[in-house]
Parts: structure tokens; C-alpha cells; sequence
């Protein structure tokens, strides 16, 4: 199986992040369809593990001004 470069992966992963559909960034990256949804999974998994393993108990003070 070919792998995407990482230029080319973070330039998928860019113009999902701004908002484009995936089928807008099959057409501006010129990536398949299967790989942009296999690569938005993986970088699901990635994001899941960073912030299960660096936003740990965080603790959040709300002021009394606020109803």
C-alpha cells in the first residue's frame, strides 16, 4: 500500500480542519476519497490518545458573578 507523505497528509488534514467537505478535499488535494476517511480515523485515534494522556484532571473555577 502507498503511503501519503506528510506534506500531503497535513495539507488533507488542514482543509478538513477549515471546514471543507471530504469530497471538496478529494478534489483540491487530488486523494481518494477511502484514504481521506482512513486518514481523518487515524487522526481521530491520535487526538483521542493526546487528550486522554495530557488533559488530565483539570479543574475549572466558575466566579460567583455568573447566573
Amino acid at each position: 500500500m502507498n503511503r501519503l507523505t506528510t506534506d500531503k497528509r497535513c495539507q488533507v488534514i488542514r482543509a478538513l480542519v477549515e471546514g471543507n467537505s471530504i469530497r471538496s478535499t478529494v478534489r483540491m488535494t487530488r486523494v481518494a476519497k477511502n484514504t481521506i476517511v482512513t486518514l481523518l480515523a487515524e487522526a481521530d485515534r491520535a487526538c483521542a490518545e493526546y487528550q486522554a494522556n495530557v488533559m488530565v484532571a483539570i479543574t475549572v473555577e466558575i466566579p460567583c458573578e455568573i447566573r
